[in-house]
C-alpha cells in the first residue's frame, strides 16, 4: 500500500506522489476547511523531498489567504509546542516518521499541539469528498533558514523550566564531569541533528555527532531498532577498544533519534542497544524518583512491555493502558490527569512539558535519574528484570470479528483486554493480536520472561486463528 491514511497522519512513498499530484494539495485544502481562522504552522524533518511538499503546502495555503509561520526543519514535539505556545490553530509537519528514505508524509496537528483523534480525522477527512482542488501557480519559496533555532531554543528553554529539571541541571553537570561521559549522537541526519547538540550543550556535555548533518539523507534504515543501528554500537565499541588501557577513559552513552525526533533509543556505555522499550520505563523510573509525592500515574499503550508496570510499582504506581497511538495515549492522559506516559516505540510523554512524544525530554530523563542514582546507564538497565518480547506480523485480510472470535474462544479461560485488537495475560507473559489500521496485515506482539514462552504464546495464537 503506497498511500497510508490513519491517527498518525498521512503517508505516501513519492513514486504514489508522483503519480497523485493533487494528493498534498487535496489534504492541504481539507486540513484548512476543517481548522478556525488563524495561524498555521509548517516543518519538516530533513528529508530531502520535504523542501518541496513545503512549496506546496505553502503556496496552496497562502492563495487560500492563510497566514503561516514557517519554521522549517525542526523535530515534531518542537513544532507541537510552538503551535501551542503561539496560539496558533494547527500545524503541519511534513514527515513520514521511521519510514524509509523513498517516503514522505504528512502529520496534521490541533491547536493544543496535539493530533487529531479519530472522530476529528473522521471530520478532517469528510472535508477530502467535498472539495474540489484549487490551481494553484506554483511559486518559488526561498528559506531564510533552514534549521529555525529560536524554535528549538523555546523547546529546550520550556523543558529546561521545569522545577524538577531545572533544580537538577547543578547535578546533571557534576555527574557528566566526574564519570567523564561522552555522548555519541545518531539522529540519521535528520531533524534531531541540531536540537539533541542544543540540548546537551546546556548541561556542558562532552559530545561527538555521528550522522548529524541534517540533510535528510539516511545513513541506515532509519526505524530506530537494534538491528539497524550496528554503525553507532561498533563506534562506541571501537572507542571503548582504542580506550581501553587510557585512565581517562569515556564512558560513552548512545542516542539514538528517529527522523522527525520523537522516539529515543539509547546505546549503553559497552556499545549495547538497549530495547526501544526501555526508553519509557527508564521515564517513568526517573518521574517518580525525581518527584516522588506526584500523585499521577502511568499510561502506556496496550503493546508497552511489562517492565513499565514493573518500574510504576516500586514507586507505588499504576499503569493504564490505552489503545495502540499516541493521540490515544495522550487522550488517556489527560482523562486520568497523569503525570507521564509514552510508547514503548521509545515515545516519552510528559504534560508538564507538552502532550506529545519528545526525546528531548527522554535525553533529560535520563540524565535526571542516571545523575540523582550516580551509576552509569548499563547498571541502570541491569538492575531492571529482563523481558523477551517478540513481534511479528502476518498477511491477513479476512473478517477480523471472526478472527478476534475464533483467539478468544480459544483462550476464555485467561484474562482479556479488548481495548485494542486482543491482549491475553498469561502467568508472567501476555500477548497482543491486533489488526492493522492501514495494512492487511494482523500484528502479535508477546513479552514474556524467557524467549521460549515468548515463542510458545505466538505459536498457540497462531494455531487457534488457523487463517495466519
Amino acid at each position: 500500500m503506497a498511500i497510508v491514511r490513519s491517527v498518525s497522519g498521512l503517508r505516501f512513498t513519492l513514486d504514489e506522489l508522483e503519480d497523485n499530484p493533487n494528493l498534498i494539495k487535496q489534504y492541504v485544502e481539507a486540513f484548512n476547511l476543517y481548522l478556525p481562522k488563524g495561524i498555521i504552522v509548517i516543518g519538516r524533518d530533513g528529508r530531502p523531498s520535504g523542501k518541496d511538499i513545503m512549496t506546496q503546502i505553502i503556496n496552496t495555503l497562502t492563495q487560500l489567504g492563510r497566514q503561516l509561520d514557517v519554521i522549517d526543519i525542526v523535530p515534531t514535539p518542537t513544532l507541537q509546542l510552538f503551535v501551542e505556545n503561539h496560539k496558533a490553530v494547527g500545524g503541519i509537519c511534513i514527515t513520514a516518521s521511521h519510514n524509509p528514505a523513498d517516503w514522505n508524509g504528512l502529520k496534521f496537528i490541533n491547536g493544543d499541539g496535539t493530533f487529531l483523534d479519530a472522530n476529528q480525522n473522521k471530520i478532517f477527512w469528510n472535508y477530502l469528498e467535498k472539495i474540489d482542488v484549487i490551481p494553484i501557480n506554483i511559486i518559488s519559496f526561498e528559506y531564510n533558514q533552514a534549521i529555525n533555532h529560536n524554535a528549538i531554543t523555546e523547546h529546550i528553554n520550556k523543558i529546561l523550566s521545569i522545577k524538577f529539571i531545572h533544580n537538577s541541571i547543578y547535578n546533571i553537570k557534576k555527574y557528566i564531569k566526574k564519570n567523564n561521559i561522552k555522548f555519541i549522537i545518531d539522529a540519521v541526519n535528520a531533524a534531531g541533528s541540531t536540537a539533541i547538540p542544543m540540548l546537551l550543550d546546556r548541561f556542558d556535555c562532552d559530545y561527538e555527532k555521528l550522522y548529524c548533518d541534517n540533510n535528510g539523507e539516511f545513513t541506515h534504515t532509519p526505524e530506530p531498532l537494534p538491528e539497524n543501528l550496528t554503525a553507532i554500537s561498533n563506534f562506541i565499541k571501537d572507542k571503548n577498544q582504542l580506550e581501553k588501557n587510557n585512565q581517562l577513559k569515556k564512558n560513552y552513552i548512545g542516542i539514538v533519534v528517529d527522523p522527525d525526533a520523537d522516539r529515543l533509543v539509547l546505546v549503553n556505555e559497552n556499545g549495547d542497544c538497549v530495547s526501544e522499550e526501555n526508553t519509557i520505563c527508564i521515564a517513568i523510573d526517573s518521574y517518580y524518583t525525581m518527584n516522588p509525592y506526584s500523585n499521577g500515574n502511568v499510561v502506556v499503550n496496550q503493546s508497552t512491555t511489562m517492565l513499565a508496570d514493573w518500574v510504576a510499582k516500586k514507586h507505588n504506581k499504576i499503569v493504564e493502558r490505552s489503545a495502540v497511538g499516541e493521540i490515544n495515549v495522550v487522550k488517556q492522559m489527560k482523562k486520568n490527569n497523569s503525570a507521564i506516559g509514552g510508547e514503548g516505540s521509545g515515545g516519552v510523554i510528559l504534560p508538564e512539558c507538552h502532550y506529545g512524544r519528545d526525546s528531548l525530554v527522554g535525553v533529560v530523563l535520563l540524565l535526571c535519574l542516571l545523575s540523582k542514582k550516580n551509576i552509569l546507564l548499563n547498571d541502570l538497565i541491569s538492575s531492571y528484570p529482563h523481558y523477551i518480547m517478540l513481534k511479528q506480523k502476518y498477511n491477513f485480510s479476512g473478517n477480523k470479528e471472526n478472527l478476534y472470535n475464533k483467539i478468544k474462544n480459544a483462550n476464555a479461560n485467561y484474562k482479556m483486554s479488548e481495548i485494542d485488537g486482543i491482549k491475553i495475560y498469561y502467568d508472567n507473559s501476555w500477548i497482543h493480536i491486533r489488526t492493522s489500521n492501514t495494512e492487511e496485515v494482523v500484528r502479535i506482539i508477546s513479552e514474556a520472561k524467557d524467549i521460549i514462552s515468548a515463542k510458545t504464546n505466538i505459536k498457540n495464537i497462531l494455531i487457534c486463528c488457523e487463517v495466519l
